[in-house]
């Protein structure tokens, strides 16, 4: 008989690869998976996945008053369910899950997607930080078992709370064609959360002198307002184009036409710069050099496949620099685009999920 896995997030459910390769995964190789998250006004209808999907609906979308009643919410649904695993991802679904959890004697677990006490929007903010964490440090000992996108994170875990945290990271399914011939558009391409200190301010002061390109941003988030101002202050309508959030198929299809990726961050928390995000990976199955940011793990990735420029520091200069290079050494490019196509074969998804099965797998056997 098949064991019951519930998976729970805050977002919309409609943009999350990473859950819906998770959920994806563990239905296809005998676990019953349901994905809870919410909906919101302008939330898209979900796509068909093997897995159920269920949203909540809250009063509020933002802030304390958003967490607690979310948690709350998700509590009450986790308490009635029929559920064997119930797995709280990122920090701010860990409550209700370990609550429900330990209410019901079942396991559970936790799925850091980022180092949710050091993200951008608490640094800065010690009181809500430090209530953040003590929530880590109350509940991630009482997880059965955990896993995150990095092993720098996962160090921090180990170290901090003496557990033994894995690491399944973002990769993403492999390209089933082979696209050998090089693209004919000319754009530079971010995706991702339009949030702060995701290098995009300095991008549209680049954009101000790079020649014969655009610079496309797919996604939305608590800057977009800003960006859009500031491209029009410095008259980059031309220039810069907006595509908005797309959802997992669409991205697919503007990344593979791209000419450059941009994975840029500013130091904003361990977060940050610990993070591995979800484009990094995407860029590479698409076979497209990026520009990436010197933290230790895209280093450590592009030390290993050499697949893009690394940009050391975050200034105008170096970013202008490493993407001229790209533009205009076509043998570097064409170096760093064969490497992406060979690194993909093995940053992939299918070779990853192996791992995942595996974990709740033992939690199966143990229950």
């Amino acid at each position: 008989m098949s064991k019951k896995i519930i998976f729970c997030v805050t977002n919309d459910l409609v943009f999350d690869q990473r859950m819906q390769r998770i959920c994806t995964t563990l239905a296809n190789n005998n676990f019953h998976t349901e994905l809870v998250g919410r909906i919101l006004g302008n939330s898209k209808p979900v796509a068909t996945f093997p897995f159920l999907q269920t949203r909540l609906t809250c009063f509020f979308n933002k802030g304390f008053l958003f967490y607690a009643e979310y948690n709350i919410r998700l509590f009450f649904y986790l308490l009635f369910a029929d559920v064997d695993i119930i797995c709280g991802c990122d920090l701010d679904t860990l409550p209700a899950a370990v609550l429900a959890a330990k209410l019901k004697r079942k396991k559970v677990v936790y799925d850091a997607h980022e180092y949710f006490p050091e993200s951008p929007e608490l640094i800065g903010k010690p009181m809500k930080q430090s209530v953040w964490y003590f929530i880590e440090k109350v509940l991630v000992k009482r997880t059965d078992t955990l896993y995150t996108v990095t092993n720098s994170i996962a160090q921090i875990f180990n170290r901090k709370y003496k557990v033994d945290c894995n690491v399944i990271r973002n990769l993403p399914i492999k390209k089933i064609t082979h696209n050998s011939q090089f693209t004919t558009h000319n754009y530079l391409l971010y995706q991702g959360a339009v949030n702060i200190g995701r290098g995009l301010n300095e991008m549209l002061l680049v954009m101000l002198k790079i020649e014969n390109a655009t610079f496309y941003i797919a996604g939305d988030g608590d800057e977009m307002e800003h960006i859009k101002y500031s491209i029009k202050e410095l008259n980059l309508e031309n220039k810069v184009k907006l595509l908005g959030k797309k959802t997992p198929d669409e991205l697919k299809e503007i990344t593979q036409r791209a000419y450059i990726g941009v994975n840029l961050l500013e130091n904003r928390g361990l977060s940050y710069y610990y993070s591995l995000g979800n484009k990094t990976f995407d860029y590479i199955q698409a076979g497209i050099p990026q520009i990436l940011i010197g933290f230790p793990e895209y280093i450590a990735l592009n030390k290993k496949y050499n697949i893009g420029i690394v940009v050391e520091e975050l200034t105008i200069e170096n970013i202008e620099t490493a993407i001229n290079n790209l533009i205009q050494d076509k043998n570097l490019y064409n170096e760093l685009q064969q490497n992406c196509l060979k690194a993909r074969e093995e940053l992939c998804w299918e070779n990853e999920e192996i791992l995942l099965i595996k974990i709740y797998e033992r939690l199966m056997i143990k229950n």
